[in-house]
């Protein structure tokens, strides 16, 4: 890295924090609050810039809570290392470590794609249902697309597509922009379903979202979007959709069925029993996590050793859930995210009475927020609690101004650098940045026309109303 790159990398983060903090204090915002929205914004230029890497920013962040007394003690800097929904992706990210490491995914994979036989689009329908599906099984996106990505290059290579034909692209890029809105209707789906159930819980003093609230709430606006956006992409690349004459049917192989496999389907569905019945025995969908992870790692009936669980476990994952719960809690407590929400409130004091409009706008606020923080950790940490405040002071419910900002901040790729899990895949397929970006433009006007016209009536008609 060149000197000028350093410069730039370190200094504008620290410009935009001695901006803040150096700044005169506006009216309404407490000394406490400005220290603490200091620490979130030098974070977010941190994770936005990838000066250093995530997970040292997050712990960066916890430690200038503690010293510049954005919060009030230690407890408050480590709150989100003491919040259950820290600890139950530990245990769905070793869940499907466990599933991964079985080979019980890619059998999965192998036995979807086999179903295609000759057909370009029976096989990518079935891709994209494979993104729904395979998440009960395998929760993260990530660790999906690793699998399904090499299982598709050699299909792409039986059939003779080469890189660039809009067939290859059409699903590399579909796998790289739409796999994720898969895991994003589950709460056991990744980073996006913990951090956003556990900030709506908290700020909206609710009980927290169990697996079937989640989903009830979370799979219809979620597999709209992925219809829709694979429909696009389709439309985009159809030229591609015919294969070359001498193309071949493809036959994946897969080898006798395994113990370890056997043994992780069963921990998958007893899971998945656990967190369908939680309306029944009333565990915290932490609790089911646990259980799995603690079964796969015990000697004899399990699927990983401990030392496999430290070397392949994403700790990474840990600390910025952690501590992105951390600083958004500090926003909250020392009235940051209140004088925030009122500093958009009085913006938009227009357009009160009219909360169609209210919502719309906020929607393209945090569409405008995405753009430059690309950390999805980071982006709900900041815009949850700014949209539920924004929104119960101008007579709106904040748990759907919540839940919108989620569905519009996670629906959308606009660059490929922005898209950790999936940046290995846009650079295998030599995706251009400028088709990422137009596809993060179709896929915004997408999730806001799907919000707008499906999912708010459905909201309301399972009592979620958009006005208290």
């Amino acid at each position: 890295m060149n000197p000028k790159d350093v410069a730039l990398r370190f200094g504008l983060p620290v410009s935009v924090f001695l901006a803040v903090i150096l700044a005169p204090n506006p009216d309404g915002l407490t000394d406490q609050g400005q220290r603490a929205l200091a620490v979130m914004a030098f974070a977010v230029v941190l994770w936005a810039m990838e000066s250093l890497h995530i997970a040292v920013t997050a712990v960066l962040g916890i430690v200038m809570l503690v010293l510049l007394d954005g919060v009030d003690d230690i407890n408050g800097a480590l709150y989100g290392f003491s919040q259950p929904v820290t600890y139950f992706l530990v245990g769905i990210l070793t869940l499907g470590l466990g599933v991964h490491q079985s080979g019980l995914a890619e059998r999965l994979a192998v036995h979807i794609i086999r179903f295609a036989g000759g057909s370009p689009k029976i096989l990518y329908v079935q891709m994209l249902a494979t993104f729904a599906g395979l998440t009960f099984a395998l929760p993260s996106a990530s660790t999906r697309g690793a699998i399904m990505v090499h299982i598709y290059e050699e299909v792409m290579e039986r059939w003779g597509v080469e890189k660039a034909s809009p067939l290859n692209k059409a699903v590399m890029i579909a796998m790289g922009g739409l796999n994720r809105l898969g895991s994003t209707a589950l709460l056991a789906g990744g980073i996006t379903p913990v951090v956003a159930s556990a900030l709506i819980s908290d700020f909206g003093m609710i009980d927290d979202f169990s697996w079937t609230k989640w989903f009830i709430l979370m799979a219809v606006p979620f597999y709209l979007i992925l219809i829709f956006g694979g429909l696009w992409v389709y439309l985009a690349y159809r030229s591609g959709f015919t294969l070359p004459d001498k193309a071949e049917a493809v036959e994946l192989k897969t080898g006798p069925i395994q113990s370890r496999e056997i043994r992780a389907g069963l921990i998958a569905v007893g899971t998945a029993l656990l967190w369908f019945t939680d309306f029944a025995h009333g565990l915290h969908p932490a609790v089911p996590a646990l259980i799995a992870m603690t079964v796969i790692l015990m000697p004899g009936i399990g699927i990983l050793t401990w030392r496999e669980f430290e070397s392949n476990m994403s700790w990474t994952n840990f600390f910025v859930i952690a501590s992105s719960l951390s600083m958004a809690n500090a926003l909250i407590v020392s009235g940051a995210a209140e004088w925030f929400a009122e500093t958009l409130v009085g913006s938009v004091q227009g357009l009160r009475g009219h909360s169609t409009l209210v919502l719309l706008a906020m929607c393209f606020a945090a569409s405008a927020v995405r753009i430059i923080m690309p950390n999805i950790s980071g982006y709900l940490a900041f815009i949850i609690p700014v949209a539920m405040t924004t929104g119960a002071a101008l007579g709106l419910n904040p748990v759907v101004c919540g839940l919108a900002v989620t569905v519009v901040g996670d629906s959308v790729v606009y660059y490929p650098a922005s898209a950790t899990g999936s940046v290995f895949i846009y650079q295998r397929a030599e995706i251009r940045a400028s088709e990422v970006v137009r596809m993060g433009i179709a896929m915004t006007a997408i999730a806001i026309a799907v919000l707008f016209i499906i999912v708010l009536p459905y909201w309301n008609l399972i009592g979620e109303n958009l006005t208290l």
